[in-house]
């Protein structure tokens, strides 16, 4: 089988300059056959389907309602752009003055009084923390777990001239 079948050279090997001196005749135009081939109009033609234009998708809407809560589309921070942060301050601002009427409408959790006990008990606790060590037996819990400053000791003072 493989005495049968003849060894060929390559097309590129063939095309070489100095394989097309020593070429017969039949070869030489199966070579310009196959170039004429590589090259036709044909060749170049794309088979592909027409392109259809992609339709529109279009919602109309009767009411332009949507549109009145949007915040201003330019956006800057932190100074980046001063001239759109005013432009976003002037267009939110009617946004800030409606939440802050919401916010006066919201009952407080805490108390005035209660926040006052709590915050006299938190100024003992957090001094007590940052205190130095010689001055943390400064202070005094009671038997609600309060913590207050100690009565300072009377100490003699040097009199002044």
């Amino acid at each position: 089988m493989a005495a049968e079948r003849k060894t060929k050279l390559s097309k590129n090997l063939l095309r070489m300059k100095f394989m097309q001196r020593g070429l017969d005749s039949e070869t030489k135009k199966q070579l310009e056959e196959q170039e004429k081939k590589i090259i036709s109009e044909e060749h170049w033609y794309l088979d592909l389907p027409e392109l259809k234009e992609k339709e529109s998708f279009i919602i109309e809407e009767q009411s332009f309602m949507l549109c009145e809560d949007l915040l201003y589309g330019r956006m800057s921070f932190r100074g980046f752009n001063p001239e759109v942060e005013k432009l976003m301050l002037q267009m939110n601002a009617k946004n800030k003055a409606e939440e802050d009427e919401e916010d006066e409408t919201v009952e407080l959790d805490v108390s005035d009084e209660e926040m006052a006990r709590r915050y006299e008990t938190l100024v003992g606790t957090i001094g007590k923390k940052f205190a130095k060590k010689r001055d943390r037996a400064k202070y005094e819990e009671d038997e609600n777990g309060n913590i207050k400053p100690m009565k300072v000791k009377k100490m003699f003072l040097k009199p002044q001239d």
